[in-house]
C-alpha cells in the first residue's frame, strides 16, 4: 500500500485514539490537584511530542520513553527474592 491507502485505511482510527488521549488530559486538567509535577505527566508530554515529530521510529522511541533501562542483574536478584 502506499501513503494515501494507509491513511485511508487508519484515518478514522488516529482520529479516535487522538480524541481519546486529548479527552483523558482534559479530565486531568479539570479535577482537584495538580498532576503537572508528576513524572508520568512529562513522559506523557514528551510521548506527544514525539508522535507529533517528523523523526523517524516513533513508535521505538515513545516505548523507549515509558520502558525501565535494561538491568542485567535482574536475574540475580530475583533469584534471591524468591528464595527468601
Amino acid at each position: 500500500m502506499n501513503a494515501i491507502e494507509i491513511l485511508d485505511q487508519e484515518f478514522l482510527t488516529i482520529r479516535s485514539r487522538l480524541l481519546d488521549i486529548a479527552a483523558s488530559l482534559d479530565r486531568i486538567q479539570r479535577a482537584e490537584g495538580d498532576a503537572e509535577s508528576d513524572s508520568r505527566m512529562a513522559h506523557v508530554s514528551e510521548a506527544i511530542e514525539i508522535v507529533g515529530s517528523r523523526l523517524p521510529h516513533r513508535a521505538e522511541r515513545v516505548q523507549l520513553l515509558f520502558s525501565r533501562e535494561y538491568d542485567e542483574a535482574w536475574k540475580s536478584r530475583y533469584e534471591l527474592e524468591s528464595r527468601a
